[in-house]
């Protein structure tokens, strides 16, 4: 038996949080400002040799003043609405390697970071490098193109947008949940297909030992939780491989149906990024999508956003089988690229 339909706050639709901004968005102080500015100066002062940003704890960069509203956020990705924005960090007051470190700040009191590639990159950047998704070792992310709703390999990903694009790019947001929901009223025979395991590609990110592609159920109910992860492009692109599990017509049917709601504009919620604002998603429940733009023909207009993927502690329990994608299932200590 399918589970129920799930009534909780990340069951929402979209349209619902227009003109509810105030709700979702967190506008920084001026003492804020200045609290993340002498954090971060205190930061470099104490770390002149070389280190990776990204592990920035929080004993390292303490907010007495925005650390509780930090607390407060995470509690809301985790059991609430699913994404939260901080806006009015004054970027182009600071250096890029300043708005890093306020940004790793920031993360460190979220969670931990977790690797966004094969490299181990643990702060990523999300810009235009001239390439196509059309080639199978290319995240989209690395190109211009328009992503589709989609969900990373971490239980939170945060983006720190430095400059936008000309025109496009918006950030778009969609209940998981809902779409569950829908389907379930409408195409409960489609849903039941999406509970089991499909083939996704890792697009030549492949841990030793395992397959180049992973296979774990859209929709996954675990321990009373409702927990999705979804990349069309990469269960499409996964079948070139002659061993995974062959994709039938009723699995493209519930494959579209999924995306169908997920494009509907009842459903999902749209907003513009601007510079110097933070926003946080939380994978378990919400798909996130960006869509296609033009950049600026100056190198150092062009768009650029800063990443980071993050594993939450007192988070949610993920099925074993997350272990194939996470590396493990470990709470605080599972997802990115292994």
């Amino acid at each position: 038996m399918l589970p129920s339909t799930q009534q909780t706050p990340a069951a929402w639709y979209g349209p619902d949080w227009i003109g509810r901004e105030r709700q979702w968005i967190t506008e920084l102080t001026i003492s804020e400002i200045e609290e993340l500015k002498h954090a971060a100066n205190a930061w470099l002062e104490q770390n002149e040799e070389p280190r990776a940003v990204e592990h920035i704890r929080i004993s390292e960069f303490p907010l007495s003043s925005l650390g509780p509203k930090l607390v407060r956020m995470r509690e809301e990705l985790m059991h609430g609405r699913g994404f939260a924005v901080i806006r009015g960090l004054p970027v182009v007051r600071f250096t890029e390697q300043l708005a890093a470190i306020i940004f790793c700040g920031i993360g460190g009191h979220l969670g931990s970071a977790r690797p966004q590639n094969a490299q181990g990159q643990l702060l990523g950047h999300v810009r235009d490098l001239g390439l196509s998704s059309t080639d199978p070792a290319v995240r989209v992310y690395q190109t211009k193109e328009r992503q589709t709703f989609h969900t990373d390999s971490c239980d939170v990903v945060g983006l720190l947008c430095l400059q936008t694009a000309q025109s496009g790019g918006l950030s778009q947001l969609v209940s998981s949940t809902t779409i569950y929901n829908a389907m379930l009223r409408s195409t409960p025979e489609l849903l039941e297909l999406l509970m089991q395991p499909i083939a996704t590609d890792r697009r030549g990110e492949v841990p030793p030992g395992m397959q180049p592609f992973y296979s774990i159920p859209v929709f996954n109910f675990y321990e009373g939780y409702l927990t999705a992860i979804y990349q069309r492009q990469y269960i499409e692109s996964a079948q070139r491989f002659a061993n995974a599990p062959r994709l039938t017509p009723k699995h493209i049917e519930a494959l579209d149906k999924f995306d169908a709601l997920a494009n509907d504009p009842k459903l999902h919620l749209s907003m513009h990024l601007e510079r110097g604002d933070m926003q946080f998603v939380y994978n378990h429940t919400l798909l996130h999508d960006r869509t296609s733009f033009i950049d600026r023909p100056e190198p150092e207009r062009r768009r650029h956003l800063l990443r980071l993927w993050l594993s939450i502690p007192g988070d949610r329990p993920l099925p074993d089988i997350f272990a194939e994608k996470f590396g493990s299932v470990a709470i605080g200590n599972r997802g990115g690229i292994v």
